[in-house]
């Protein structure tokens, strides 16, 4: 277990725990404070933040610029990874592909999948990302492909 998820299941137990740890992830991966990540679920193969519609992430029609929902699909992949990865390994983003399906017109939710069969072996890992609107619309939906490999021994 990496000390990102274990830091999150302990605070996750915790009263405002969830918000505490949003703040410490995004802290340690200053870039995501951009879109201000509150963390909703971390676990094996599966992670879920909530990013705000506010005027700090908007694009000139208001709605949520589509950088700033990669951003925050690139942060649930990450929660993702650090629960998923296998001990004496480690991991690191290669390649995004995504599809902008609808306008982001309210706060998105931003969900990270994977199966557990993709992290049987040492190379490519396709991580599902998917942000969705709060009626329920998908708007950007794709896969980040992150490099999975042995880590160096200390």
């Amino acid at each position: 277990m990496t000390q990102t998820y274990e830091l999150y299941r302990r605070l996750a137990a915790r009263p405002l725990g969830r918000t505490a740890f949003s703040a410490l992830f995004a802290l340690k991966a200053p870039y995501f404070r951009t879109v201000r990540p509150r963390v909703r679920e971390v676990r094996p193969h599966h992670a879920e933040l909530t990013v705000g519609k506010r005027w700090g992430v908007q694009n000139h029609i208001g709605t949520v610029h589509a950088i700033a929902v990669c951003n925050g699909l690139e942060a649930a992949m990450g929660l993702l990874a650090e629960a998923t990865t296998p001990p004496g390994r480690r991991w690191i983003p290669k390649g995004m592909t995504v599809s902008y399906l609808a306008k982001s017109t309210t706060d998105l939710l931003c969900v990270a999948d994977t199966d557990e069969a993709d992290w049987a072996e040492v190379g490519d890992v396709p991580v599902r990302v998917r942000a969705v609107r709060t009626d329920g619309t998908v708007v950007v939906e794709g896969v980040i492909t992150i490099y999975v490999s042995e880590a160096p021994r200390r």
